[in-house]
């Protein structure tokens, strides 16, 4: 059975970092492009980030560029979200999503483009 299991979420003050975390018990890890995506309340889910198969191509929505950085292990079957510089705006529920390709620099921003996702881990930004 696939399963994406999240963690790293908390509470935070406008200005600080998290790191969240995902690991897949998917396999063979490798043949999946990787993303993370946020659901504000209120809002629909959004694309924040996503890494290619092998970990050379990276995507970010542009909100988050210079201050979020997706990366990889294939070895560990993770992938991580470090978040620097946190905004009250950035405070919702994130998913860990895993999506099949055969293309190692394929990266994907839609959602329907993923296979598997996550239950979720809550960001709150305190201003």
């Amino acid at each position: 059975q696939v399963q994406l299991v999240e963690s790293g979420g908390g509470l935070v003050q406008a200005g600080g970092s998290l790191r969240l975390s995902c690991v897949a018990s998917i396999s063979p890890f490798r043949r999946f492009a990787m993303g993370w995506f946020r659901q504000a309340p209120g809002k629909e889910r959004e694309f924040v980030a996503a890494i290619s198969r092998s970990g050379s191509s990276s995507n970010y929505v542009d909100s988050v560029k210079g201050r979020f950085t997706i990366s990889r292990d294939n070895a560990k079957n993770t992938v991580s979200l470090q978040m620097n510089s946190l905004k009250p705006e950035d405070t919702a529920v994130y998913y860990c999503a895993a999506g099949s390709t055969l293309y190692v620099d394929n990266i994907y921003r839609r959602r329907s483009e993923y296979d598997y996702w996550g239950q979720g881990t809550q960001v709150t930004v305190s201003s």
